[in-house]
């Protein structure tokens, strides 16, 4: 796989996880409709430098392993291939439905921010899943860590930008497609979960070419 074909199929995984309803996106929306739409991008501000200390998480945990342990760096990639495939699996016995989004009381754009980055921060399962998604596409093989994990950061960036931005803008039409389109959210939940189960395969089928 080349190195270009690599970020296609981490650029594929990354917006059909992002554009499952979960709870960054609840809390954009919460924000958005209590304190207009400049708070709804406070909050995607605030959850995308959470994204950002992920993503810094994610290349020191990678780059240390590739650097010291290489023979654990290729044990930890069939591992994370693993639990992204049990991860695609849960997804796709799931029924995603989204009955009400319930707003908080409206508060400021710099605590909405706060309040994002926190809540990101915080979240264990994230970090996680960074270190079982990371080493599948962060490979020693396509040059030195860093300049790759920039790229892949900014990529997750600009992704969460633009769907949950997307959100903040339309919060109103947003809230309505998610609370009355139930079959429509749990497709996106099962178009996920098929993708990440497609990737776990590849990545581990060509970790297995090159081990």
């Amino acid at each position: 796989m080349s190195y270009s074909e690599n970020l296609w199929l981490f650029l594929v995984l990354l917006v059909g996880i992002i554009a499952v309803p979960g709870m960054d996106m609840f809390f954009v929306l919460t924000n958005a409709l209590t304190g207009g739409r400049r708070a709804g991008l406070a909050a995607t501000g605030g959850i995308m430098a959470g994204g950002a200390v992920h993503t810094l998480f994610g290349a020191l945990g990678v780059g240390l392993i590739a650097a010291t342990m290489p023979g654990v760096f290729t044990v930890l990639l069939f591992a994370g291939a693993a639990y992204m495939a049990w991860i695609g699996l849960t997804l796709l016995r799931s029924s995603i439905t989204v009955e009400a989004i319930t707003g908080a009381a409206s508060r400021s754009r710099l605590v909405a921010f706060r309040q994002g980055a926190i809540t990101c921060l915080l979240n264990p399962k994230a970090y996680l899943f960074v270190m079982a998604v990371y080493p599948q596409f962060l490979k020693p093989a396509y040059g030195p860590i860093w300049p790759q994990a920039l790229v892949m950061g900014a990529m997750t960036l600009l992704a969460q930008l633009g769907i949950y931005g997307s959100l903040a803008l339309a919060a109103g039409q947003s809230r309505s497609f998610l609370t009355t389109s139930p079959r429509a959210t749990m497709m996106i939940g099962r178009g996920a979960g098929a993708l990440f189960i497609l990737v776990a395969a590849l990545t581990a089928w060509h970790g297995w070419q090159g081990a």
